[in-house]
């Protein structure tokens, strides 16, 4: 019987072998480098942080890598930050925040000093179409209470033709969250309804993932077949005014005021995202423990955080249709 069956594979051709091979080692198509929520401007060692991330990404030979909003505010005196992120040898993108504004700078300001591609854009990558909003915009209804966080007509408009245009697999970042009605996009409804009604009129999966930082958790959240990841940030969870009461010294009180609000991580967290020619999509994630005082520590509960509070970003694996 042995003897049979060595003899029927014998007969196989190169081709069907090679046909095998490739059935059990899909194609990498690509792999890329996701961090965000630094806050550069709020901690003391962010350039630490952000330089673990760029160093790991250019061990790894990443495609590209991309941040996803509150990196740092446009002033000369945060060159030094960029100079870490542009040490990456690959492409390199942002994604504006809402804390890029703060000391009243504009979208435009940001854009020239990260010589970032736009507010929003598009680009293309190994056989995928990669997006990138801007939902830092104002509601022209004027209701909205602190920062913006709204997605207006024009974008709008441009992102439904933009996502009519291709014949690529979408995936697509954004700062705040579309899939989180407390303090995410605004009508984020109205925005996946374009990504849906891109999926219906392809006859398929088209739009894939969205990626969003802002809310400082680790989550993920279907609807109608496109996966929402929530990326956690790279250096802490804001608790509230006050809740951390470590001493800090005078000198590092001064120069970073918002300390004792935050949970910050031992260790800076980001996501490595790997895409396969057979539809699995590979998010590798980071870990660490909590620098000072952790959740239960000040009695943070999941009623005021609604998802947990962790310093993690998941590892998740996702089966998709073929490119």
């Amino acid at each position: 019987m042995r003897r049979r069956l060595f003899l029927r594979a014998a007969t196989l051709s190169p081709v069907s072998l090679a046909g095998i091979g490739s059935f059990v080692k899909p194609k990498e198509l690509i792999r890329f480098g996701i961090c965000t929520d630094l806050h550069y401007d709020l901690i003391p060692d962010g350039a630490e942080r952000l330089t673990a991330f760029v160093d790991a990404m250019n061990r790894q030979k990443a495609d590209f890598i991309i941040q996803l909003g509150d990196f740092c505010v446009p002033k000369p005196v945060n060159q030094p930050i960029l100079d870490v992120w542009n040490k990456f040898s690959g492409p390199k993108y942002h994604v504006i925040g809402n804390h890029e504004t703060d000391g009243g700078f504009t979208h435009a300001q940001v854009i020239d000093f990260w010589k970032a591609r736009g507010a929003y854009y598009s680009f293309d990558a190994n056989e995928y179409h990669f997006v990138v909003l801007n939902g830092n915009e104002k509601n022209p209804d004027g209701t909205q209470k602190g920062y913006p966080r709204y997605i207006g007509a024009a974008q709008r408009e441009w992102l439904a033709q933009d996502l009519a245009k291709t014949k690529l697999p979408v995936i697509v970042f954004c700062h705040q969250g579309l899939d989180n009605d407390v303090a995410g996009i605004e009508q984020a409804l109205a925005i996946r309804r374009i990504f849906e009604k891109a999926n219906e009129q392809a006859g398929h999966l088209k739009v894939r993932i969205v990626f969003s930082g802002h809310h400082h958790q680790d989550y993920l959240n279907e609807i109608n077949g496109i996966q929402y990841v929530q990326i956690n940030s790279m250096s802490y969870f804001w608790a509230g005014e006050k809740r951390n009461t470590t001493q800090y010294s005078d000198d590092l009180v001064k120069k970073y005021g918002h300390l004792s609000s935050m949970l910050r991580y031992k260790d800076p967290l980001w996501a490595t995202v790997t895409i396969f020619s057979d539809g699995r999509i590979e998010i590798g994630g980071t870990r660490s423990d909590f620098l000072d005082m952790s959740p239960s520590d000040v009695n943070l509960t999941e009623a005021e955080s609604i998802y947990p509070v962790v310093s993690v970003v998941s590892k998740r694996h996702f089966s998709l249709p073929k490119v």
